[in-house]
């Protein structure tokens, strides 16, 4: 009867693996990349998105020749809510929004929101009350401008490309998007602003 001896290993000195120590601090790098990645991807759209709100109140409000043309700013005694609600031609708030045009409640409310909400954004403070001021400003422009509608008031063609989501859904969702990223925190005085009293007091107006 044959006895088979099972192999010993042999007591000598064995090189430790590096494998494993050299894939975690890859990982946690990737890892690492990638959150950094998506911070700063926020932080430009903040920034970009609160150049178009800042971008419109100084246009609005000093007549820069684009969507104002010069000497009709509202520095000028231009409205800049007059063309745009007085415009209204389609959509269920029509009237209401013919009562308001020009109003001055209307148009320091309007631009009030343009600033702040182009300030806020731009500093990264205050994401959240600047998404629901913004939210709410977006939902009225939608309103006014009524992209369901196949047909104005007067019978004539809306040339509206979408029954619901236009660019006004979309701003309002990037900002809702911003303030729960926190995307103040990158590029911005976010962490800063976080510190306040007040602000660490009150999280909704982080």
């Amino acid at each position: 009867m044959a006895v088979h001896e099972h192999p010993h290993r042999s007591p000598g000195y064995h090189l430790p693996s590096f494998r494993r120590n050299r894939t975690a601090p890859a990982t946690e790098s990737a890892v690492a990349a990638r959150t950094d990645a998506r911070a700063y991807a926020f932080a430009s759209l903040r920034l970009l998105t609160g150049f178009v709100f800042l971008w419109a109140f100084l246009d609005k409000t000093f007549g820069l020749g684009y969507a104002t043309p010069s000497g009709k700013g509202w520095i000028d005694g231009g409205s800049p809510t007059k063309g745009f609600l007085g415009g209204v031609a389609a959509g269920p708030l029509e009237s209401t929004f013919h009562s308001w045009a020009g109003d001055n409640w209307a148009d320091s409310l309007f631009m009030l929101g343009l600033f702040g909400i182009g300030v806020a954004l731009i500093a990264g403070v205050a994401l959240r009350f600047a998404a629901v001021a913004g939210t709410a400003m977006m939902a009225l422009m939608w309103v006014a401008e009524w992209p369901p509608a196949r047909h104005l008031s007067d019978g004539s063609p809306s040339m509206s490309t979408n029954p619901f989501a236009d660019y006004h859904l979309v701003y309002a969702l990037v900002l809702i998007a911003l303030a729960a990223a926190s995307a103040g925190d990158t590029l911005g005085l976010g962490k800063l602003w976080a510190k306040l009293p007040l602000v660490s007091r009150s999280r909704w107006l982080r």
